[in-house]
């Protein structure tokens, strides 16, 4: 062959290893998600590479066998059509045996660098910035390549497939997806602008339903407004005032002996209507939920859909009260921010960029949300920022008692009745101006300062 018969040869091989790496490549990288929305909107070819995927043991293997061939092919083209020329022009320089070789290597590196660049980089780049739409383009033509060398295809699949099950693998790919895969896609649609970052944040929460427990949602037992049944008329009406709420526990007794609820809707109708109050009514008193404080809030959800509720009394292993819980809180842990009103009190507030004032009730995950953490030491021990408090000093906190953790400082800044109302959480190295007390290098608490405060410092 003349050189330029030569050269168009290689341009037809490159071409054809070209067309065998897109196909490699875009098959694999193409999303079944958007293939599966192609498909249904009347893409047939979307169908068949849906197919290929569940089956690509014979694709693969004409891919294969495509480019080895080719790439042997152009070897053989590319040595014989460049080397001589090579050669006679390093015959100018060299010896006669020193410019054949040099020849040789000057060809073969030629022949490489056109196969690297024009049929492996550039086609496998195209086929991974659109996979998709290059997929369904070639999946005919990889159609026919497969029925063409379909004897060498069974051959080399089927021994493939042998080798699998020798080896006790799954050649099929697994498309599942996980709550993992998705929420990896939102942060990526926020990073990219697509989802801001609050509607990141409310499908993050969907997710953690699964996980959070329903303490971390519920009014506490020592903030819940009851009535006693046989309390009268004036009592009733004051405490409505004083505490407005849509739903009352009614106990016989006290708060740990629940015979049910009564909605504030029923109250005031009467109210409006003049009637008196009276909570021996059985017609004012309705079934109350009751469910256990180890559900998960995804649990409760269900139980509220089972029984037509959104109002549920939770309670321990000892049946006694620990708090009630409503699908507006449930809700409210799933919205967030987007659903406080003006007469809501923030549990976190941010003081600057280096400080947060936390209620100690506020659930963990929300506290690791606010301050970037992975996680707490302990963090099956306790729900709220008061139990890691309390888990990490081993007894009730006092005032000004700090533990230091992750680069944060937790400190103690009020507490009411053995209850942590208040937390200020700083990041630790960073100058404070109120200076607060200094971190002792133990990981276990340090003797009481003389204001009775105390310090626990954990690596």
């Amino acid at each position: 062959m003349t050189l330029s018969q030569s050269l168009f040869v290689i341009g037809l091989l490159i071409a054809a290893s070209a067309f065998f790496s897109m196909a490699e490549i875009s098959l694999a990288a193409a999303r079944r998600l958007r293939l599966r929305q192609m498909a249904d909107e009347g893409d047939s070819r979307a169908d068949r590479v849906l197919r290929m995927q569940e089956q690509p043991g014979d694709y693969f293997t004409v891919v294969q066998v495509g480019q080895n061939a080719v790439a042997i092919l152009g070897g053989i083209v590319g040595e014989g059509a460049l080397s001589p020329h090579f050669t006679a022009l390093f015959e100018l320089w060299f010896s006669d045996k020193t410019a054949q070789t040099t020849g040789f290597l000057a060809s073969f590196a030629v022949i490489t660098s056109l196969f690297i660049l024009f049929a492996d980089l550039f086609p496998k780049r195209l086929g991974m910035a659109e996979p998709e739409r290059m997929v369904v383009r070639l999946a005919q033509p990889m159609a026919w390549c497969m029925t063409l060398l379909r004897p060498v295809v069974w051959l080399y699949s089927r021994s493939a497939d042998a080798l699998f099950r020798v080896l006790g693998l799954s050649s099929l790919r697994d498309d599942r997806i996980t709550s993992d895969d998705i929420l990896a896609m939102m942060e990526a649609g926020a990073r990219a602008g697509v989802l801001a970052a609050r509607e990141q944040q409310v499908i993050t929460n969907v997710f953690e339903l699964d996980t959070r427990m329903v303490s971390s949602a519920m009014s506490p037992r020592d903030r819940i407004a009851f009535f006693l049944r046989d309390e009268p008329d004036s009592v009733i009406r004051l405490r409505i005032a004083a505490e407005p709420f849509s739903t009352y526990p009614v106990c016989e007794g006290d708060i740990d002996h629940v015979v049910g609820y009564v909605d504030a809707k029923d109250l005031f109708q009467r109210v409006l209507n003049n009637q008196p109050i009276s909570l021996a009514d059985d017609s004012l008193v309705r079934k109350v939920l009751i469910v256990p404080d180890r559900l998960t809030l995804s649990e409760v959800l269900e139980q509220f859909r089972q029984v037509h509720e959104d109002f549920a009394l939770i309670v321990n292993e000892y049946s006694l009260v620990v708090g009630v819980v409503t699908l507006n809180d449930v809700m409210s842990t799933v919205m967030g921010d987007l659903v406080v009103g003006p007469a809501d009190e923030e549990q976190i507030v941010r003081r600057d960029e280096n400080s947060w004032l936390i209620d100690g009730v506020t659930p963990v995950q929300d506290v690791l949300h606010a301050l970037s953490l992975d996680e707490l030491p302990h963090a099956d021990e306790y729900e709220t920022l008061a139990g890691f408090l309390m888990v990490m000093l081993r007894r009730v906190p006092r005032r000004t008692d700090s533990v230091s953790w992750g680069g944060y400082k937790f400190e103690v800044l009020d507490v009411d009745s053995y209850r942590i109302d208040q937390v200020m959480v700083s990041r630790l190295g960073v100058p404070q101006a109120d200076a607060s007390l200094a971190s002792a290098p133990a990981a276990t608490p340090v003797a009481a300062k003389a204001d009775g405060g105390s310090t626990a410092a954990v690596r």
